[in-house]
């Protein structure tokens, strides 16, 4: 019974491990995402590294990406930035599998 015991404890502890890395990972792009953003609408420094701040906070509103969404959304029409939801989904997705890779790197 002990090695079961061990077994289980062992994929409890990559479970866990993966649900960190994941977290580390959307966070990550989540500030990649800002500073993108940032640039899109012309801010640049101090700025821009706020806005990504602003960017990683909003995530944290709900599950899932839609907040994110929405904050970058109704900052691009704030500002008259023209990208498509489909323009915004593609970065964040790029982003998430550059972030992955820094991560694991």
């Amino acid at each position: 019974m002990s090695s079961f015991d061990d077994r289980e404890k062992g994929f409890e502890n990559r479970f866990a491990n993966e649900q960190t890395s994941e977290f580390r990972a959307q966070a990550r792009r989540n500030k990649l995402l800002g500073l993108w953003a940032a640039a899109e609408m012309g801010l640049s420094g101090p700025d821009a590294d706020a806005y990504a701040a602003e960017v990683v906070k909003a995530d944290l509103a709900e599950p899932g990406d839609a907040d994110v969404m929405r904050k970058i959304r109704a900052d691009f029409d704030a500002r008259g930035v023209s990208h498509s939801e489909h323009v915004i989904r593609t970065k964040m997705d790029q982003l998430l599998d550059e972030a992955r890779a820094q991560l694991r790197s």
